[in-house]
């Protein structure tokens, strides 16, 4: 009988030929041995694991599928945010672009870097010491839901590095076309409802509890970005596919162009080619290369600078405007939409479509009863491109903008220098009085979970609801007689509000429903200033004086608080216990002053917490983290074995800190 350390041996040995093969296969698409020699070779490694469950590891080929279901996913803040992408959808809108980066970079001779845009589900995968320790869905880019054991299921994510690298890697996770075929064959046949599009099919399959079932999905996955490494300097984004790739991973399709001219030629090439590819693409990802640069240019609120998506003109479709109905908004706009005569395009059924306002309804002449030509811009949302004008009978009816709120009766307004027409009804009309409480329930805002439009209709037509300072003041008596309202429920609806009142800064400022502050903005203020109070004092100036904060933000945010009214509803939630600061949210409420704004790199082995732990301890704290030093660099925080980013700090004179130095800015 052979000795532990001969079948230890014989282990490794097993683990490492799965493995290359598994990269052949999945990530290379080039297999070396047949499916049935790659079986065998697994189930001698299952059955020597099951004899010695002692030298079972993690990282095992075996345990891409082993864990239990769940009950839940938990939630989890990623150290560094990810931001969406703006979008170009015309030669015009990309040459601009380009034009905007040579102007923040001060030189035109840049390198760019052209990808697919692939259409699945992003997440972030997060190695330490070279293995696989947690994947997470991207969220709503500043919190995410961990779904590692799902990722674990797809081939082409190695659960071992070569190298004991600590890391981590963004990508797209997809299904295939023929896959996603299969499945909806299967799923017709179990008497299932088919997935709509392959990214629903990827997203579903993601966030499934039971971790077997995201294995029988056949997913895949593509990266195209590395952030938080540690020990290595990258320069350039080409430098860090390659050795993504050289790690094992299946990396994104990429091409180099120097200027505007070679970008327009690969994106008209790829509106072509894209049905030819094997999985679904709805357009390219433009980015600068140096990442230095990219450091240089910063980011908005919500977007890179560096970046932008240029997305593949869109399928279009004929269908019928039925009606044009108006909908008002929490800010008042009185917005049209067009009611259709239902129809499919890329993956779903399309039966409304925004008009915007009434100068878009001239410019495209969109009658009532009118033959349209329809797409989904970015293949998201629905629009109306052209009307069909040779198709006219005499019989359309030309839409004309109710002069008065369709809901209320107040009168609809046009201000100077704007298109759209809002109600000037602003306290009192119930339009506009439920989407501001809807907006103040919803996830990035004060995320009250159990009250939902049904039961907000419910509570304003009985009168229980003025504002939504007001959902504070409900009790069981007020909810019981309402329908599907037992005592459970109540219970939950009441405990989930007072839940709420301890909610961050940021999600409170972003509740509040000012115009043009969206979650992202919030967090951004919430950084600059500690409290509600605090900000209500402040100057348009100051407001400028902030990176992500233009003219219109500002000006809105001085006129929000100038608003009797909506000051008396401020009081209204401070009188109810709603937390007005940022007080309890670790150190931040008492550090703002010293580290909002100030840009952090982290190098080396920390001692009293991990790089993600002090990352997020910044972030708190209304700072910046960065994984490249650069002349924007305010501190390099050095641990052990601190290696090129401490050379190019000193280079740079950035101030370095210790550990110890750190952690004196919190105190």
């Amino acid at each position: 009988m052979p000795d532990k350390a001969t079948i230890r041996e014989r282990i490794e040995k097993l683990r490492e030929e799965i493995r290359y093969h598994e990269y052949r296969y999945y990530v290379l698409d080039s297999p070396e041995i047949s499916d049935a020699e790659f079986d065998q070779l697994m189930r001698e490694l299952e059955k020597l694991e099951e004899e010695y469950p002692e030298l079972r590891t993690p990282d095992s080929p075996t345990q891409r599928v082993g864990g239990e279901p769940l009950d839940a996913f938990e939630k989890i803040e990623h150290s560094v945010p990810m931001l969406s992408l703006s979008n170009a959808f015309n030669e015009g809108e990309l040459r601009d672009f380009v034009e905007r980066v040579y102007r923040l970079a001060g030189r035109r001779d840049l390198d760019f870097l052209v990808e697919h845009k692939i259409d699945g589900l992003t997440a972030v995968l997060r190695y330490e010491e070279g293995v696989l320790t947690l994947a997470a869905t991207r969220g709503n880019g500043i919190v995410g839901e961990v779904v590692t054991e799902n990722i674990r299921t797809i081939r082409s994510v190695p659960l071992r590095l070569p190298e004991p690298l600590t890391m981590e890697v963004r990508g797209e996770v997809y299904i295939s076309k023929r896959d996603f075929q299969r499945i909806n064959e299967e799923r017709l046949e179990q008497g299932e409802e088919p997935f709509a599009n392959p990214r629903n099919a990827a997203a579903g399959s993601v966030r499934q509890l039971d971790p077997r079932v995201a294995a029988s999905r056949s997913l895949s996955m593509q990266v195209y970005d590395l952030v938080n490494l540690e020990g290595r300097e990258i320069r350039t984004d080409r430098e860090a596919l390659e050795l993504l790739q050289s790690l094992g991973f299946k990396v994104n399709w990429y091409r180099s162009c120097r200027n505007v001219d070679e970008l327009i030629e690969v994106c008209n090439e790829w509106t072509i080619k894209r049905d030819d590819l094997l999985f679904e693409i709805d357009g390219l990802v433009i980015k600068v290369n140096d990442l230095a640069l990219r450091e240089q240019m910063g980011t908005t609120a919500k977007s890179p600078r560096w970046a932008i998506a240029y997305k593949f003109p869109a399928q279009q479709k004929t269908s019928i405007v039925k009606d044009i109905v108006i909908t008002v908004g929490r800010t008042g706009a009185l917005t049209p939409t067009a009611i259709l005569e239902p129809v499919h395009i890329a993956g779903s059924t399309i039966s409304r479509a925004t008009l915007h306002n009434e100068d878009e309804i001239r410019r495209k002449d969109v009658r009532i009863g009118d033959h349209v030509l329809v797409q989904k811009a970015g293949d998201v949302i629905p629009e109306i491109v052209k009307v069909i004008k040779e198709k006219r009978d005499g019989s359309e009816q030309v839409f004309q903008m109710p002069e008065r709120c369709p809901v209320c009766g107040a009168e609809a307004i046009r201000e100077e220098g704007e298109a759209v027409i809002r109600c000037s009804n602003v306290a009192g009309c119930p339009a506009q009085l439920r989407e501001g409480i809807l907006h103040f329930i919803s996830r990035d805002a004060m995320n009250i979970e159990g009250v939902g439009p049904a039961l907000v209709d419910q509570l304003l037509e009985k009168g229980l609801l003025k504002d939504y300072a007001d959902l504070y003041a409900l009790k069981e008596e007020d909810l019981l007689p309402l329908e599907r309202m037992g005592k459970k429920s109540a219970a939950n609806v009441l405990r989930a509000i007072e839940a709420s009142k301890d909610r961050p800064l940021h999600n409170l400022i972003f509740a509040l429903g000012i115009r043009h502050v969206g979650a992202g903005v919030a967090r951004v203020l919430a950084g600059a200033y500690k409290s509600i109070d605090e900000l209500a004092r402040v100057s348009r100036e100051d407001l400028e004086a902030i990176d992500e904060i233009g003219p219109a933000i500002a000006g809105s945010i001085v006129n929000f608080f100038r608003e009797e009214r909506n000051l008396r509803v401020i009081e209204k939630l401070r009188g109810h216990g709603v937390k007005m600061s940022a007080e309890g949210e670790g150190e931040a409420a008492a550090l703002l002053e010293g580290i909002a704004g100030k840009r952090f790199v982290f190098t080396g082995t920390l001692q009293n917490f991990t790089r993600t732990e002090a990352s997020e301890k910044v972030l708190a704290a209304g700072g910046k983290v960065s994984s490249a030093v650069s002349k924007n660099t305010d501190y390099l925080v050095a641990g052990e074995g601190g290696g090129s980013k401490l050379d190019k700090a000193r280079e740079l004179g950035v101030t370095i800190l210790t550990e110890e130095e750190f952690l004196e800015l919190f105190k």
